[in-house]
């Protein structure tokens, strides 16, 4: 799962895939403003076929941080 979400924030954000690790900071290392956040959420509620909630969306701080809900909503 960690792989795909990846390809999906590098193909968003444009960033390099060495940026993205588990522990990587979405808005803070990857420079990711709340529209970002809106448009990955959609991306990725799209790909999972999954709704991320708001609150969520706010909660959700690293890119390990978005595996695990996602691994949460989806199991």
């Amino acid at each position: 799962m960690f792989d795909k979400v990846r390809d999906i924030i590098m193909d968003q954000l444009d960033v390099d895939e060495s940026m993205v690790t588990p522990d990587t900071d979405i808005r803070e290392s990857l420079g990711a403003d709340s529209l970002d956040l809106v448009d990955l959420a959609m991306t990725i509620e799209d790909e999972f076929e999954v709704e991320i909630t708001d609150e969520a969306i706010e909660s959700i701080k690293t890119v390990g941080d978005l595996v695990d809900y996602l691994k949460s909503i989806t199991e």
